[in-house]
């Protein structure tokens, strides 16, 4: 049904594209309208080729299927400017004198865009900084540094070789702890992708954090084969809290909770994970893992004396204006809010679903510096915290 929407769209979107340049005096007195007809017919071909095929296939098959996802991209982008300069002329009912210039216009806006959201899409993740205070962090803790990455969708489009570049720039952060937020895989193991290629694990084990690196499925992993990409990051070093919790250090608690994403789709009950990972409310510095920014974990958290919770998933829209749809979705759905006390940060993650293209916002590796709270005589927040707005 995914591909079914995928070739309908896609070949709207593709033809409109291709019309609206045609209509351009400067390509329809260069290029025969047979030759550029012909040629839109192969691309498209191309385009339903790799719809077909789908893209995670990790053999010569992947390049099909990640032309037909950034054609799609490509086309989408485009298609917004062109309907602009269309909707600003009337279509060609009015300004007549002007609508080849405004359709210019519209196709040189839709190529620098989906240019820019391919360079934002394509470019090494950036580092935030963000610090946390924790109401009951030991002092001793203070100045901890943690490094959290989310959605990095290895598969066809990024492979151990990518991976290794991230490794050395999670490294360089020196971080006590890092912390994997789900959807670490497109949607199959990893395994070896291509002859020659470094395995997953080597790679993998070469990340340096004396507390661990620690992992939480989120909803590709249970599009493939959960259970075997959670065996292969473990090979290479990786914990996994699957409703489970574990004591990071003295007085600081790290949780995580299975993705809940199948139960959502459901309508299903998604926070018992939660209640059995944190059965009760607690008083020890807590960092709950949650793929899914979902409104009930977060409010369930925050309630059970979470001090900071770690999501992903939204990629914070990708490739606006979708922005405002996964908004409707998720309301906390990019950056840091406080609710109640806690602090939540939801990121972009460090990959992309779908197109390798992002518009806004390039893709984002998380650098946290956790806080013991100041004690002095001013007025302070209930539970010691400060405030964070999204």
């Amino acid at each position: 049904m995914f591909s079914i929407v995928l070739n309908i769209v896609g070949t709207l979107f593709h033809l409109y594209v291709a019309a609206r340049l045609y209509s351009l005096d400067a390509v329809r007195s260069r290029i025969p309208r047979r030759v550029w007809w012909v040629g839109a017919l192969l691309v498209w071909l191309v385009y339903f080729a790799g719809v077909r095929i789908g893209d995670e296939a990790l053999d010569w098959r992947w390049w099909p299927g990640q032309f037909a996802l950034t054609w799609l991209g490509i086309t989408f982008v485009m298609s917004l400017c062109l309907l602009a300069a269309d909707l600003a002329s009337g279509f060609g009912f009015w300004w007549r004198a002007h609508t080849q210039k405004i359709r210019a216009l519209g196709a040189a806006a839709g190529v620098l865009l989906a240019a820019f959201a391919l360079f934002q899409g394509m470019r090494a993740p950036v580092i935030v900084d963000q610090e946390v205070v924790m109401r009951d962090l030991p002092k001793a803790l203070d100045g901890t540094v943690i490094v959290a990455v989310s959605d990095i969708h290895l598969g066809a489009q990024r492979r151990s070789e990518w991976l290794a570049a991230r490794v050395a720039q999670i490294n360089a952060l020196q971080p006590a702890a890092v912390l994997m937020l789900g959807d670490q895989v497109e949607d199959n193991p990893v395994g070896r992708p291509l002859p020659g290629e470094p395995q997953l694990a080597p790679t993998l084990r070469g990340l340096r954090a004396p507390l661990g690196v620690w992992a939480v499925t989120g909803n590709h992993e249970f599009y493939g084969d959960a259970e075997t990409t959670v065996r292969e990051f473990e090979e290479g070093g990786v914990r996994w809290l699957r409703d489970r919790q574990v004591e990071l250090a003295p007085g600081l608690v790290l949780a995580g909770i299975e993705d809940i994403g199948r139960r959502m789709r459901n309508e299903a009950d998604y926070t018992s994970g939660l209640a059995r990972t944190i059965p009760a409310p607690t008083n020890t510095a807590t960092i709950l893992m949650s793929h899914i920014p979902a409104a009930a974990i977060i409010e369930e958290a925050s309630a059970r004396g979470v001090d900071l919770m770690l999501s992903g998933h939204t990629h914070g829209g990708q490739i606006w204006p979708f922005s405002y749809a996964v908004q409707k979705r998720f309301a906390k759905f990019d950056g840091a809010y406080d609710v109640s006390g806690m602090m939540l940060y939801v990121t972009r993650g460090a990959g992309s679903w779908g197109p390798r293209m992002r518009l806004w916002k390039p893709g984002e590796i998380i650098r946290l510096t956790l806080r013991a709270p100041k004690i002095s005589s001013q007025s302070a927040l209930p539970n010691g915290s400060v405030p964070h707005g999204g």
